[in-house]
């Protein structure tokens, strides 16, 4: 029995949605560094929100997230680090840019220095050094989701965390996916993913197993999730925890049981007496690890249980800080060193600079984006010209004021709605290493804005040169102008609401 620096650890974790369901029920696991792990389970499970928490992305409603990375002092639940990578579901690069190309400007975002060789031995580390030159578009699905992990290589990522990142791929794609995270946890990497995908899950160190409602019914070895099971396969597992001969939630039960009265695991007292870095005590065959686990402290004779952590993790300092983490916090816990390169999130308006020169290139190389632009004007002149020719301006001068600022506002929605989804995955890919939000509103407005001021003249040409702008072309322009900058508010809410999901 050998032991493993502890990398994340979970405790008593509970994750509760405003409408009041418990998606992530009282789970406590810890992951070793450079484990490769995959958290499975049925629909409804909670797997997403699992690994979520764990990332810090969404902090658990109760219980403590502990993350020991590499260079960095321990990490309670809901603080940043520079040392964790994110992957979501999804693209997360704009399709039309080069894809080195797409991977500087995301690092720029993070300030992280890399150089163009920097980038192409990344390429090479993923398998896409010969495509650094294509359109991320041009990829397919497998190297698209290969292209994003190469950018949390480059910025020197300790522990990296993904969302399916084998959905939709073809089993070909799948199996190299996975054999690169394998290669990326050997090098020193923590890898946690979610996947749907029972061959995936074989492929992996360890596998947390999920029941319907959030219980953990087994964190151990795929081979130790079959004999615990009784399965021949990770297939046969979800016709267990289906109800097939035992409720969802008396698996989390037996296997708390298990855990704790299983020869070979070792009960500990509750406090350590000295401080040091955490380290895990698995047992060669898994499960030991899961559960309520243990850990050591090298340099002292005690043990911290995590029955008392538990207990702890409701405690909180005058700073509102978990009890537990500030014990823990002492320690600093050593790893390999960091890749070159490795940088924080800018600043907000160094953000806003990099974000504008990305859309302008976007705008530069989007083909179906231009045509757009030019389109929707003429398409709101030729309105005016019919409704002109059917004397339907023959009104009031404000009714043709209406009409004008009806036509701004559509061409504000227009000339972001198409993009608005693949905007959504590279915000919600983005947020997660500190990008603004307001950043990413304001330089989209900065990029399109000039083009719909140029629209907006182009819409109210016909009025004007019919006489119908009673109040002035200035008023009216400035009405419309307004009318568009609405319309791509509202357009750019989309995917900033998307993203928040």
């Amino acid at each position: 029995m050998g032991s493993v620096q502890a990398a994340i650890e979970a405790r008593a974790v509970t994750y509760r949605t405003r409408a009041g369901e418990v998606t992530v029920r009282n789970v406590s696991l810890t992951v070793g560094q450079s484990e490769l792990v995959a958290i499975i389970g049925g629909s409804g499970s909670g797997k997403a929100t699992l690994l979520n928490s764990m990332s810090g992305l969404c902090p658990p409603t109760s219980g403590t997230i502990l993350r020991h990375v590499p260079g960095d002092e321990l990490q309670a639940a809901g603080l940043p680090s520079g040392q964790i990578g994110y992957v979501p579901q999804g693209d997360t690069i704009h399709p039309v840019l080069p894809l080195a190309s797409a991977l500087r400007y995301t690092l720029a975002l993070r300030e992280v220095h890399a150089s163009p060789e920097a980038v192409e031995r990344a390429l090479g580390t993923v398998g896409l050094s010969p495509k650094s030159a294509v359109s991320f578009g041009a990829l397919d699905p497998g190297e698209r989701k290969r292209a994003a992990i190469a950018v949390e290589l480059l910025a020197g990522r300790g522990q990296l965390f993904l969302d399916e990142p084998t959905a939709g791929l073809d089993p070909a794609q799948a199996t190299e996916t996975l054999r690169m995270l394998r290669r990326l946890s050997r090098g020193g990497m923590t890898v946690l993913l979610t996947t749907s995908s029972p061959l995936d899950a074989a492929r992996c160190d360890k596998v947390a197993v999920l029941a319907t409602g959030g219980h953990l019914a087994f964190f151990g070895t795929p081979a130790a999730a079959r004999g615990y099971f009784g399965a021949d396969s990770l297939d046969e597992i979800y016709e267990r925890l289906a109800g097939l001969g035992d409720p969802a939630a008396a698996w989390s039960r037996r296997f708390f049981h298990f855990s704790r009265t299983r020869a070979g695991f070792t009960q500990v007292p509750t406090t350590p007496r000295a401080p040091g870095p955490a380290v895990l005590v698995p047992d060669s065959a898994g499960p030991h690890s899961a559960g309520r686990p243990g850990l050591a402290f090298p340099g002292g004779t005690g043990f911290l249980d995590n029955t008392a952590a538990e207990d702890d993790a409701d405690i909180e300092d005058g700073e509102g800080r978990p009890a537990f983490a500030l014990a823990a916090a002492a320690a600093r816990v050593p790893g390999p060193h960091a890749p070159a390169g490795r940088g924080g999130a800018l600043r907000p308006v160094r953000q806003l600079s990099v974000l504008i020169r990305r859309n302008a290139e976007v705008l530069a190389r989007a083909r179906r984006t231009q045509v757009i632009l030019a389109v929707v004007p003429v398409a709101v002149l030729l309105a005016f010209c019919a409704l002109l020719g059917a004397g339907a301006l023959d009104g009031p001068a404000a009714v043709t004021l209406a009409w004008a600022v009806l036509g701004g506002l559509a061409a504000g929605l227009a000339y972001e709605l198409p993009d608005s989804r693949t905007d959504s995955g590279v915000l919600r890919g983005e947020t997660f290493s500190g990008l603004s939000r307001a950043m990413f509103v304001l330089s989209k407005a900065a990029v399109l804005l000039p083009v719909l001021a140029i629209a907006d003249a182009l819409i109210l040409a016909v009025p004007a040169i019919a006489g119908r702008l009673q109040a002035g072309f200035g008023a009216a322009y400035l009405a419309v102008l307004l009318a568009s900058a609405v319309g791509l508010a509202a357009a750019l809410a989309v995917p900033v609401l998307s993203a928040r999901r």
